[in-house]
């Protein structure tokens, strides 16, 4: 601390009242100040300046995770309370398809008004049992898919949540989707 720090700092004890007189009595230790750094010297004539660094946009802000449906909600469409306003069946479709097929349908959905929809998948062929299909890897590749999609950012616009449907209406074959509702 420079002798012109020291003569402030006592100053400013001088005019203050100390809440613990023991305390103030104590000398104040302060931090070391930083490196003085030199600062970068003016662009000369006749040379030219570095280029500036094109600055990249800001990256969108995150999306909200998808829900599952509330438990009351399913219980609803279960017992037939609420209606399942909408069906798709990606049976026998390629993922490309099928893939195309379901954004077409939930942004179909969300302009209609739908709440909820069924994304039939199906849950895979099976190609018979036996050592060979031990070997094989999971059945359902739209089983699989189909989450994953639906969890894209071209989905999440049209997508609130989605839920494996109750054995009613195809069990692990088919999916609820709640559709998000349109913005004014």
């Amino acid at each position: 601390m420079s002798a012109e720090d020291s003569a402030l700092w006592a100053a400013v004890k001088r005019s203050v009242t100390p809440l613990r007189p023991k305390d103030a009595d104590q000398p104040l230790i302060l931090a070391a100040p930083p490196p003085e750094t030199a600062a970068p010297a003016p662009p000369q004539a006749g040379v030219p300046a570095a280029p500036a660094v094109p600055k990249r946009p800001l990256p969108p802000p995150p999306q909200p995770a998808l829900q599952p449906l509330a438990r009351k909600e399913k219980q609803k469409i279960v017992r037939g309370n609420a209606p399942i306003d909408g069906r798709i069946d990606l049976h026998g479709l390629t993922q490309a398809e099928a893939h195309a097929r379901l954004l077409g349908f939930v942004a179909g959905a969300q302009a209609r008004g739908a709440r909820t929809v069924l994304v039939i998948t199906g849950k895979g062929r099976s190609d018979g049992g036996g050592f060979e299909a031990l070997h094989q890897p999971e059945r359902g590749v739209l089983r699989r898919m189909v989450p994953l999609w639906l969890a894209l950012p071209e989905f999440r616009r049209f997508v609130l949540g989605f839920e494996e449907a109750h054995f009613a209406h195809g069990g692990s074959g088919a999916i609820y989707v709640m559709i998000r509702k349109r913005k004014a």
